[in-house]
């Protein structure tokens, strides 16, 4: 089988496409023949060897921690799932990854694909869906009524994140810069700040419950996220290299996301995809072949939007 794979870290190119033996499932494990996995910057972060600490790959290593695909072969002791089934999941990051026509997955993070898109597609949903879900209402504990403040509204966990907040019922104030402001009020947002004009401390006049921080801002930005914060609310940061800032005095906590597979919760995000209720937007079909290419726009701040990797076998 084909497959793109890294045998030292450092730049993208140290990504080769090339031939490796298609993989047999273990005990607890599914061969899923993928049809889409897509590019997260984490990607990159891992490939230059930036992340050895929290996720030690073993070289070589293959990227792509979103998979869309069919049900190849089930190992030992796999139950609930058939062979042909479609699915979608969130990868172990410290595996070998679905930049590849075939991946092994553990079982227990296979969710069933949505019907409503193509099956490519959906994996755009794992990593960033999940991460604006369990920032939204794991650590924000986010209820219909309340404010809630996303920061960095305009990428990809920002979309769901808008649309998910929305459909809770919250009132949704997004920061998105021009590219990106459209996106976001079609998203759901009741109030677009476009933070390349204004400070966000200065447009945000009235408390918010929950902030959601998505962006790289300097830390003094960070920090006076804080005060938008009413009393007993939380700011939840997933730019972890920043620990989130909290303010003890008046109760406001401070939470540092470090997202999880979670097959229920894919489930519930594929149950609202399939419902009309969250949109899962496409910003770019790029054949695996070209995953090289596609590391080095990134890297050049080139790519906007989700982009979908595809196996020419798909």
């Amino acid at each position: 089988m084909k497959a793109v794979r890294f045998r030292e870290y450092g730049d993208p190119g140290v990504l080769r496409y090339e031939d490796v033996e298609q993989p047999a499932p273990g005990a607890g494990q599914v061969r899923v023949r993928v049809a889409g996995t897509s590019f997260n910057p984490v990607d990159g972060n891992i490939r230059g060897g930036f992340m050895r600490g929290p996720i030690p790959v073993e070289l070589p290593h293959t990227p792509g921690l979103d998979v869309a695909g069919t049900v190849d072969a089930l190992g030992e002791g796999v139950t609930g799932l058939a062979i042909g089934e479609e699915v979608v999941g969130f990868l172990p990051m410290d595996k070998p990854g679905a930049a590849a026509e075939y991946v092994l997955v553990p079982a227990e993070v296979l969710t069933r694909a949505p019907k409503s898109v193509p099956l490519a597609d959906a994996a755009a949903l794992p990593l960033v869906g999940l991460t604006a879900y369990q920032a939204l209402f794991d650590h924000g504990k986010l209820t219909a009524g309340q404010r809630v403040l996303i920061n960095g509204a305009g990428g990809a966990v920002g979309g769901y994140a808008v649309q998910l907040a929305k459909g809770a019922g919250a009132y949704v104030i997004a920061t998105a810069g021009p590219r990106s402001g459209d996106a976001v009020t079609s998203a759901g947002a009741d109030e677009v700040v476009d933070h390349t004009a204004t400070s966000v401390p200065a447009a945000v006049t009235e408390p918010v419950d929950v902030v959601l921080n998505l962006a790289p801002v300097a830390p003094a930005e960070l920090a006076a996220l804080v005060t938008l914060v009413r009393p007993g609310g939380v700011v939840v940061n997933t730019t972890v290299w920043m620990p989130a800032p909290s303010d003890e005095e008046r109760g406001v906590r401070g939470i540092d996301l470090f997202v999880r597979s979670d097959a229920d919760q894919l489930a519930r995000l594929v149950e609202l995809v399939d419902r009309g209720e969250l949109r899962v937007d496409i910003a770019e079909r790029v054949p695996l072949a070209e995953l090289t290419a596609l590391h080095t726009r990134a890297a050049e701040g080139g790519v906007h939007g989700k982009v979908v990797v595809v196996p020419a076998t798909a």
